[in-house]
């Protein structure tokens, strides 16, 4: 399964259109074809191999049995990612990053664990023993940290790789995963900084059609890289079956050579050599015929 996106997709998506060009930021330079009634206007033909580049790198990662971190909490970006990422079976991230999500992974899994016993908690009746306040207090707890930690409940460990939209909104995620030396994909618009990040894709950041068009080409990436990942482990499996049944095989041999199997025509017993002659008995002393005779 190949992830296309042509340019034709890109431009009725509107991936083109960049921001003011007085919010620009001179490093998206190389990017820009130019601009139009003060827009500028992102040149989709710099766009498209890096996003085949960026397509490929998250494939990759996902193939190792690797995950990759979703990340966009601007509006027009939540219920997209959201999406997409259980779609690709990810973690993801849309109200708010908060601060250590990924140098304090520690803390996180802690609030994690608290959203378990929570639930657990709410679920069963002992509950109904508590005053109506307090309920209604674990709920709101239990309501906010789903808010900002549900989409990293499925993270096992730190991502191996980061899709972020709008780098420059997500800068505090950018920064932790720079420090974690955490490959970052991002769709960086005319007022981003793309050397933020290790994998950029020039294209507008605000239109939801454009989100839309690259956080699915980052979910289908990742169901093509788990894709081989399977078929890998299946290979190996595979593998190994195949080498018992060849162990099994050499047993097999060992045991009729050992005896276990068709007999073999024994060889005829060698001839044993005449026994010597014994010699014959003498007879007892003192009867002798010559004794008889004189008596």
């Amino acid at each position: 399964m190949a992830v296309e996106i042509s340019m034709r997709d890109m431009l009725e998506a509107g991936a083109h259109f960049g921001h003011q060009t007085r919010r620009w930021n001179p490093k998206m330079k190389p990017y820009i074809y130019g601009a139009k009634n003060g827009i500028h206007v992102i040149n989709l033909q710099k766009t498209y191999p890096l996003l085949k580049k960026a397509i490929e790198f998250i494939s990759s990662v996902v193939a190792r049995g690797d995950q990759v971190l979703f990340v966009g909490t601007k509006h027009q970006a939540r219920e997209v990612i959201t999406e997409e990422a259980q779609r690709a079976g990810m973690p993801f991230v849309t109200y708010r990053w908060l601060g250590g999500m990924l140098t304090n992974i520690a803390t996180i899994r802690r609030s994690i664990q608290s959203i378990e016993e929570l639930e657990s908690l709410l679920a069963e009746g002992s509950v109904e023993r508590l005053p109506k306040k307090e309920v209604l207090h674990l709920e709101k707890r239990r309501d906010k940290l789903l808010r900002n930690l549900e989409g990293m409940r499925s993270m096992s460990g730190l991502p191996k790789a980061m899709f972020i939209v709008d780098p420059m909104r997500e800068h505090i995620a950018v920064t932790e995963a720079r420090r974690l030396n955490i490959p970052t994909v991002a769709v960086v618009d005319t007022n981003c900084d793309p050397d933020e990040v290790d994998y950029p894709i020039p294209a507008n950041d605000d239109a939801i059609k454009s989100i839309k068009l690259f956080v699915k080409a980052m979910a289908d990436a990742c169901l093509e890289g788990r894709e081989s990942h399977q078929q890998a482990l299946i290979a190996a499996h595979d593998k190994v079956q195949v080498g018992v049944a060849g162990e099994g095989d050499e047993q097999k041999v060992e045991v009729i050579v050992r005896g276990k199997g068709p007999r073999k025509p024994r060889r005829p017993a060698a001839a044993q050599a005449p026994a010597a002659e014994t010699p014959a008995a003498q007879e007892p002393a003192g009867q002798t015929p010559d004794q008889d005779n004189q008596e």
